[in-house]
């Protein structure tokens, strides 16, 4: 019965793109609905089909269908402890974005082109679900060209979505935004060519990650995969092109942002601290000072910022390198917390970048210094905002506070259990997160408290389309909060499953 539901949640999500493209000029900014009703169907079926047989401890569910059978290849999809997740946090933020993309997109083309085009607001919702499609394939891949095409799914649409509908300069800096994620990927297939000639496979099973990681390349291997997503997550040294490239496109696409550049969290946990353990922990503590200086750098940054989209862009940056620091703590736990920290991570960000673009849109300036006093105009979206900030500060009872204390309890065991650089490192990356509670609430005060600023008499509350998707991602964020379980039982009990009898 669930034999195509893997695949179904690629395809579908492909086959609305289409139709949101050619039903925009009859059904106006409505096609945003058919954009969430293929991500809802597909999130709600991978939830009730998929997610009771993998909580129970049953059969993983896997698909694998022919594509290339003389060159080894097949699509193959696979939804297990570590991807079912991380699948099911991206969709529900995907399909949240649908239903607020429309009351902004919709501003966003009047304001670009004078007049309301259906057509490109089609051309959005093509973009976006593309875009959507390409994040889940790499989540469920199961060999390194699915999961190459599938990258390459994501960065095309991203470039146009960037190149058309977004703010300053919006042409140059997709160009930056391709240029760098190219040259992210271009490292990654060469890691991919020395992985097959290591291995004489692409499929990322057990067998084949052990011949890779015996092979004389194992150490080139990790290392090209690992710098490639490392060029692709911004992290300190090769971050330019990430602020310009969150703040600069469409509001109601930063957010989806925030996933691509974090992606990268999963794809290192699968493929080599899952699966190459023994050659990835040879590169723990240079990748955990690494982790820290761009957690450091991020949050320094982003407290400084006058411009509400550039302080969550720089924090991208700071935030995902939580993530890296969990990774390369080569824990279990630390692990399993870095992924979880993406999930929820991905949740507290798309409540920030919505509620920066409906200040956009409602009140028509992203300068803090030219804000004050909205929540009295807007006590809801004033709500939401610091709800937000929340997730994002770890304070519970949200995902945050769960994710953030499982993955530190793993990095802190590896300090525990190393040296003393470990434990160092450790330290210093505990005290960065004091770094999220004052860019996530100094702006609070600035915004929506104290008397209100001059010429914001007239503003209104945002629409429910706007505000209600936000809403809804906040209880989900509280409702993991208070039953963890809902994403740690199948972290934690992959992560433990993978690495018995290996690292702790």
């Amino acid at each position: 019965m669930y034999q195509y539901l893997l695949l179904s949640s690629v395809v579908i999500p492909i086959v609305a793109a289409a139709l949101c493209y050619l039903a925009a000029p009859w059904l106006g900014r409505r096609v945003g609905w058919v954009a969430f009703a293929a991500l809802f169907i597909t999130t709600a079926a991978l939830v009730f089909a998929d997610g009771p047989v993998l909580f129970s401890g049953g059969a993983v569910p896997a698909e694998s269908y022919a594509w290339a059978p003389s060159a080894g290849l097949t699509f193959g999809f696979l939804a297990d402890g570590l991807s079912f997740p991380i699948a099911v946090l991206v969709n529900l933020v995907l399909a949240a974005t649908a239903v607020y993309s429309m009351p902004y997109m919709q501003a966003r083309i009047k304001i670009l082109y004078g007049e309301d085009k259906p057509s490109r607001l089609g051309l959005y919702y093509l973009n976006f679900l593309l875009v959507g499609a390409g994040l889940i394939g790499i989540v469920f891949s199961t060999n390194l060209v699915e999961l190459y095409l599938f990258l390459e799914l994501v960065l095309v649409p991203t470039f146009v979505i960037i190149s058309l509908f977004g703010y300053v300069q919006k042409e140059r800096v997709a160009i930056i935004y391709i240029i760098w994620n190219q040259l992210g990927a271009f490292i990654f297939l060469a890691g991919i060519a020395l992985f097959y000639s290591a291995a004489g496979t692409f499929n990322l099973t057990p067998a084949s990650l052990a011949a890779a990681s015996s092979n004389s390349l194992a150490y080139w291997i990790v290392g090209l995969i690992l710098v490639g997503w490392l060029v692709k997550m911004a992290v300190f040294g090769v971050h330019m092109w990430l602020p310009i490239t969150e703040a600069e496109p469409p509001t109601s696409f930063a957010p989806t942002m925030a996933v691509v550049s974090g992606i990268g969290v999963y794809v290192i946990a699968r493929v080599l601290f899952f699966g190459m353990t023994s050659i990835f922990s040879a590169f723990s503590l240079p990748l955990m000072a690494w982790a820290v200086l761009t957690m450091f750098y991020g949050g320094m940054v982003a407290m400084v910022q006058n411009d509400v989209k550039y302080i969550f862009a720089w924090s991208t940056m700071s935030q995902t390198a939580y993530s890296v620091l969990g990774l390369a703590s080569t824990s279990a736990l630390g692990a399993a917390g870095a992924v979880f920290f993406f999930g929820s991570q991905i949740l507290g960000k798309f409540v920030m970048f919505a509620v920066a673009g409906i200040i956009v849109t409602q009140v028509g300036t992203r300068d803090v210094r030219k804000l004050g006093g909205l929540a009295a105009k807007m006590p809801f979206t004033a709500a939401l905002f610091v709800l937000g900030a929340l997730i994002l500060s770890a304070v519970p009872p949200t995902s945050g506070f769960q994710s953030e204390w499982i993955m530190f309890a793993g990095i802190f065991s590896k300090g525990a259990q190393g040296s003393g650089a470990y434990l160092a490192v450790a330290i210093l990356g505990l005290i960065a997160t004091l770094f999220t509670v004052a860019y996530t609430f100094w702006p609070i005060k600035r915004m929506f408290f104290g008397p209100l600023a001059s010429g914001l008499d007239g503003v209104k509350e945002a629409p429910l389309t706007m505000t209600v998707p936000l809403l809804a991602i906040v209880v989900v964020s509280i409702l993991i909060g208070i039953y963890p379980d809902l994403v740690s039982k199948f972290l934690i009990g992959f992560a433990n499953a993978v690495t018995s009898g290996g690292i702790g």
